[in-house]
């Protein structure tokens, strides 16, 4: 399918060649007039995906109550940055900081900072926030937010983030690129000479095989994040599906809730990887932080309370209701198939000086 933005892509690959996977993206989910995440609201039925905080309110209000006992954790600071990173339509805040009114002294002390780029979600987020319109405060990257301690939520932040892919060929690593086809159309194909960079990302996984497909996360707001709660104080929570490190090709295309060609309507449809938290651990590592996890999405939630809160909500409910809550809970929690609770992973990164973030034991910390 032709888009506005793949003639433009087709014009840069004729001209300069064929370009690296994570510049497509980049251009594919940013692109200042083309762009996925600049012309639409891509979340719910109409759109081309569902995140947690749309299926049920509990996510975010486990979430929020999460950030008041790491609040706590921190000391009770009298001023923090609230952040969140991809806020979606501020679902997940919004139901966050209602559950935080049970402690009044974190909602006094939190100054809330939302990390978002397109325009079409800043106005859905002002719409659910409006309450808390005198508080709330927009950037483009992680960087603008003012200084001090900050909690920070990343709910399916990282997973958007652009990647560069490799092929293992005939002994050497090669970059796969998007290019152009004798017809014009975009495919991908392989950079004949060995990638210098690859290497060092394989360095912590097994000797790979034939055709083996290695993914590297660009890593730019993982060292801007961890930079930041090294130099200030403070803890991420990083959920999103993904793995623990290894080989194999993640690049996907959603869209209307259906797996895609990524390279058939460029700007038309969402493009993901899976989150590999071992780099993101490593990152965190080498800035000075702690990192705990990656603790599956279930577990994670069952240990907040997701039955007891469950159980409070369908509490003297109809039938409908009852039903419905326990549909969102195991669509959260549960390892079926459609279902978040296996495939999505939970990591924290704290200062070295908070101990263990909520939900976590000593055994869960990444060395």
């Amino acid at each position: 399918m032709t888009t506005p933005l793949s003639e433009d892509i087709a014009a840069l690959i004729a001209a300069e060649g064929p370009m690296p996977v994570s510049r497509y993206m980049a251009l594919c989910l940013g692109h200042p007039r083309h762009g996925y995440y600049m012309t639409r609201d891509p979340l719910g039925a109409r759109g081309d995906f569902t995140t947690a905080p749309e299926i049920s309110q509990m996510f975010g209000e486990l979430l929020g109550l999460w950030a008041v006992a790491q609040w706590q954790a921190m000391g009770s600071p009298a001023a923090f940055a609230l952040v969140e990173l991809g806020p979606g339509r501020g679902t997940l805040m919004a139901d966050a900081l209602r559950a935080a009114r049970l402690v009044p002294d974190f909602g006094a002390a939190a100054r809330i900072h939302l990390v978002e780029t397109s325009p079409v979600l800043r106005a859905a987020q002002a719409r659910t926030l409006a309450v808390h319109a005198d508080h709330v405060s927009w950037h483009d990257r992680m960087e603008e937010v003012p200084d001090g301690p900050a909690i920070v939520l990343a709910n399916e932040f990282f997973d958007a983030l652009p990647i560069d892919q490799y092929v293992w060929q005939s002994g050497h690593w090669h970059e796969r690129r998007v290019g152009l086809d004798g017809e014009g159309r975009l495919v991908l194909g392989l950079d004949p000479a060995p990638s210098r960079a690859a290497p060092t990302f394989a360095a912590y996984l097994p000797p790979p095989a034939e055709g083996a497909v290695l993914e590297h996360l660009e890593s730019g707001p993982a060292r801007v994040l961890s930079a930041r709660l090294k130099a200030q104080g403070g803890a991420a929570l990083i959920i999103d599906y993904g793995h623990a490190g290894g080989y194999g090709d993640t690049f996907q295309a959603l869209e209307q809730h259906c797996f895609a060609d990524p390279l058939s309507a460029p700007g038309n449809a969402d493009l993901t990887a899976h989150v590999d938290f071992a780099a993101l651990a490593r990152i965190g590592h080498a800035a000075g932080l702690r990192a705990f996890g990656p603790l599956e999405q279930g577990a994670f939630l069952a240990r907040l309370g997701l039955a007891q809160r469950a159980g409070r909500l369908k509490r003297d409910a109809p039938a409908e209701v009852r039903a419905g809550v326990d549909a969102a809970a195991r669509r959260l929690a549960g390892d079926g198939a459609g279902e978040m609770g296996r495939l999505f992973k939970v990591l924290v990164l704290a200062h070295p000086e908070i101990g263990l973030p909520p939900a976590f034991d000593s055994t869960e910390e990444w060395v």
